[in-house]
C-alpha cells in the first residue's frame, strides 16, 4: 500500500514538472506568432489576454492551466 502511494504522489510530481517545463517554452512560441499575426485587432488583444494568463498561472504554480491558456492562444494564432 505504501509502494502504490508512493507512486501516485510521485506521478503527480513528475507531471507538474512537466507542464512547468513546458510553459516557458509554450510562451516564447505565442510571443513570436504574435509579432508576426496579422490577426484583427480584437482577436489580437483576446490572444494577448489568453498569453498573459497563460503566463500569470506559469508564474502562481497552475502549469496545467498555464498549459491550456497558452496552446487555445496558440490554435488562434493558427
Amino acid at each position: 500500500m505504501k509502494k502504490l502511494f508512493a507512486i501516485i504522489i510521485s506521478t503527480m510530481f513528475l507531471s507538474s514538472f512537466a507542464y512547468a517545463g513546458s510553459c516557458p517554452m509554450l510562451l516564447k512560441q505565442v510571443d513570436a506568432k504574435i509579432a508576426s499575426s496579422k490577426l484583427a485587432p480584437e482577436a489580437l488583444q483576446e490572444v494577448k489576454t489568453l498569453r498573459d494568463n497563460g503566463e500569470t498561472a506559469h508564474k502562481t504554480g497552475k502549469h496545467e492551466d498555464s498549459v491550456k491558456m497558452l496552446e487555445e492562444a496558440l490554435k488562434k494564432l493558427g
